[in-house]
């Protein structure tokens, strides 16, 4: 039995559950089932949203309206060529309809066609009386084409129309920051505040743009005013506390760490900032505390471990650090960061074959740096083993062919080796590219300090090349 919506008052939603929970059917104007199936797409309930969308088209099987939602939900399962189709039908009733073009915008954004999107959401511009959305999805469009300057005028428009739209002032900000003119976002933002003098989230957004410029009392002061206008606002407290860094206030940028734990459930970065503030004022025991606190708290968190493993390192115990940074790799042992530190507090204990297995992991892991390939090639060599220091030397020469540093490296090693004709081939070859790092290799070479051979080699090269 179907029964009239005035029999039953509760607000459209409820009522809608109500009657998926019972065998009685009532009836919902077309608007009630556009607020319905919209609430329900707002919040992620997709399959509710197909429900109401079902039930509605069969109360109100002629209401386009009804129909582009199921369009919208065929776009969003990617139902993409039903959805075309259904537009299709839908244009030949109502040409001019934005939704229609909307949603076809919203296909070939899909389709990674953002010109074509762009051009359909302008079209839809036109024949809306509210554009906001329009705009909003013209800004996303730009977004996805780096066309920064376009996608901030139509987030402006965004912000104009409705101060409280914060996604889209984040997105202003954004452009801004892309395009590096830190100066037009602090002028936008101040703009901005002389119309909303208590947004929080702007004066947060000011101090930001002051902290990227160094100018601290100006961010600080920003910081400030965002908190007056909002005293519960973490995100204040915790960039405050960073300007306090900076001008070396450990005590106070410490006070407004701790605010934020205060106001809310801790938090690692908080715990992390607070360590590193213990550590300048030199509290070691204060440090230790809160570092330990920092991977309690979020044991992923990589900035905690290897705060850790510096601080040992800084107390020259690398016992301890070594412990800390093994934890870390067991836990993430694909983080690139965390082998750079093993390798090198292995080698400070002496323990080569275990800096070796974590330059040799840093490798796999896809780092190709110079350094690495340099400082993996001399542990090597120091410990005495010339010939795999060759095979990790000439897997380097292929990433930096002509880098003087590794061909000295390769020359000493044939040296080492006996190898004359090698060692003097690698030899004229690196003092090509650079006779200042000659002294380098004499360094690290010492046995070949005063070799008559190689300053023969020297001296000829020296002629020749005059």
């Amino acid at each position: 039995m179907a029964l009239d919506a005035e029999e039953r008052p509760d607000r459209p939603i409820a009522k809608f559950e109500s009657m998926l929970k019972t065998d009685d059917v009532y009836f919902f104007d077309a608007e009630d089932f556009e607020d319905i199936i919209h609430h329900y797409l707002n919040n992620g309930k997709v399959s509710l949203a197909k429900k109401a969308i079902k039930i509605g088209l069969t109360q109100h099987p002629s209401t386009i309206e009804l129909k582009l939602l199921e369009v919208e939900v065929h776009v969003f399962e990617n139902n993409l060529e039903v959805a075309e189709k259904m537009l299709d039908s839908l244009q030949i009733l109502d040409s001019n309809n934005e939704e229609i073009y909307i949603q076809r915008a919203n296909i070939f954004s899909k389709k990674d066609d953002h010109e074509t999107a762009i051009a359909l959401l302008n079209k839809a511009l036109i024949l809306s009386e509210d554009t906001i959305d329009i705009h909003a999805l013209l800004g996303m469009e730009h977004l996805f084409m780096d066309n920064f300057e376009e996608a901030k005028k139509h987030f402006i428009q965004c912000v104009l129309f409705d101060e409280y739209d914060y996604a889209s002032l984040f997105n202003i900000i954004y452009c801004f920051e892309y395009l590096e003119d830190f100066d037009g976002a602090i002028l936008f933002l101040n703009e901005y505040l002389e119309k909303n003098p208590y947004c929080e989230v702007a004066w947060q957004q000011l101090g930001i743009q002051y902290f990227s410029k160094k100018m601290f009392k100006e961010a600080l002061a920003a910081f400030d005013f965002a908190i007056i206008s909002e005293d519960t606002f973490i995100g204040a407290y915790f960039e405050k506390g960073k300007v306090l860094e900076k001008l070396k206030r450990y005590e106070e940028a410490i006070e407004n760490y701790e605010i934020t734990i205060e106001i809310e459930d801790p938090s690692a970065f908080a715990y992390l900032r607070i360590g590193k503030c213990y550590e300048k004022l030199g509290n070691v025991e204060m440090a230790k505390f809160y570092f330990f606190q920092t991977v309690h708290e979020d044991p992923l968190l990589d900035k905690g471990w290897l705060a850790i493993t510096d601080f040992y390192i800084k107390q020259k115990d690398y016992l301890k650090a070594k412990e800390y940074i093994t934890k870390a790799t067991n836990i993430d042992d694909e983080n690139l960061v965390y082998w750079s530190k093993s390798a090198r507090i292995s080698e400070a204990l002496n323990q080569y074959e275990e800096a070796e297995v974590a330059y040799q992991k840093m490798i796999d892991l896809g780092d190709c740096e110079l350094k690495t390939w340099l400082m993996w090639s001399s542990l090597v060599i120091k410990k005495g083993d010339s010939r795999s220091a060759l095979q990790i030397l000439q897997q380097a020469l292929e990433f930096y062919p002509k880098n003087a540093d590794i061909l000295y490296k390769i020359a000493g090693s044939h040296l080492i080796l006996d190898q004359t004709i090698k060692a003097k081939e690698y030899l004229v070859q690196a003092l090509q590219y650079s006779t200042k790092k000659l002294g380098t290799f004499k360094m690290e070479f010492p046995q070949f300090k005063n070799n008559a051979w190689i300053n023969n080699i020297i001296e000829e090269f020296n002629s020749t090349s005059k």
